[in-house]
């Protein structure tokens, strides 16, 4: 039987490019050589779609040297990634694309577009539950109708920062401190700051708005880090918990990838009940934003009043060697070379 091909999108233009770089390689060396062959195709930073003859060149960063552009065609008859090196073209036919994109234009819907309007199967969540899981304060909305608890925000637009004053009163009269501040379009806690008092929350507001225009100020939430990865298309099952100890105040992007002090506690001490409300939320949350796919679906479990509160979705959530999503469903028996065989299978299915 032909091998089908399976082209895997890594890299990208979002701050979680080197992330991105990291889950590629776990998911490349995931995929069954058997079944299928597989075309890379890396994208730098300020935007060049680059194809990559190897997954060592991704492992020593080389790739960004090719001197072949890739570039997948729109057009719906061809289902082909166009190849051009010297001025010589060349097609490639695939089968399905496997993004391994994290952040803005990849997880927020705009590559999702791209393979709709080229009708090549994709894994992961279509466009409009990739774009509302993305923006933050747009999940906030859909989980409202859920009466899932959630941190209570205060929403801000970058142009009203002109107004900065008029910004922080606004906030202090909703809010208390400490309070987080984060980016409504940004993944891996790029752009999210702790604000203790009004200098900080001046500060931790521009640092968001480098990130996006739309800027959540949310109230702090203490508590257990709990995580739960979704797995599915029309019937979802989730998986067991696992629990976040950040090295820090909180899991930054720091604490997540340079501080070998933070850990991730597969199958924690949390009572039964807790477990299955978390992961009944989990899979509510994921078919309220028409997810499909996989997703990974964060909460806190509140110190004092051990209630459950939602924090965030990732449609595409990492992949590397000390990600939460792959290890969780290690943890029920499924490795990551079924993880991916079945997350390819499920864009097929679509």
């Amino acid at each position: 039987m032909k091998k089908k091909c399976v082209v895997v999108l890594f890299g990208g233009r979002s701050s979680e490019h080197e992330i991105s770089c990291v889950s590629a390689q776990t998911v490349i060396d995931s995929i069954d050589k058997d079944k299928y062959d597989v075309v890379l195709i890396g994208i730098t930073k300020d935007g060049r779609w680059l194809k990559v003859d190897s997954l060592e060149d991704i492992k020593s960063g080389k790739w960004k040297e090719s001197k072949k552009s890739a570039v997948i065609s729109p057009d719906s008859s061809r289902h082909t990634v166009l190849v051009t090196e010297d001025n010589r073209y060349k097609e490639i036919e695939i089968d399905v694309a496997f993004p391994v994109l994290h952040g803005l234009y990849g997880e927020d819907g705009t590559v999702q577009g791209l393979f709709e309007l080229a009708d090549i199967p994709y894994v992961g969540c279509g466009v409009i539950a990739s774009a509302a899981s993305m923006d933050k304060f747009y999940t906030k909305l859909i989980v409202d109708t859920l009466h899932i608890r959630q941190a209570k925000y205060v929403p801000v637009f970058s142009e009203e920062l002109q107004d900065m004053k008029k910004v922080v009163e606004r906030i202090e009269a909703e809010r208390v401190y400490p309070v987080f501040v984060k980016p409504s379009q940004a993944g891996s806690s790029q752009g999210v700051s702790k604000a203790h008092n009004r200098q900080e929350l001046i500060e931790a507001l521009q640092i968001a708005a480098k990130h996006d225009r739309k800027i959540l100020v949310e109230e702090t939430i203490v508590g257990r880090e709990i995580e739960c990865a979704v797995l599915g298309g029309r019937d979802v099952e989730a998986s067991g918990v696992g629990e976040i100890l950040s090295a820090a105040d909180f899991y930054d992007y720091d604490a997540k990838y340079n501080n070998q002090d933070s850990k991730t506690v597969i199958d924690p001490d949390v009572p039964a009940d807790k477990v299955e409300e978390i992961r009944k939320a989990a899979v509510d949350i994921f078919k309220a934003l028409d997810g499909f796919g996989l997703a990974r679906v964060d909460f806190f479990l509140e110190k004092g009043t051990n209630e459950v509160v939602f924090n965030e979705i990732n449609t595409l959530p990492g992949f590397t060697p000390i990600s939460m999503y792959p290890m969780l469903w290690a943890n029920k028996g499924i490795d990551k070379t079924e993880l991916v065989d079945r997350l390819i299978n499920l864009a097929f299915t679509r």
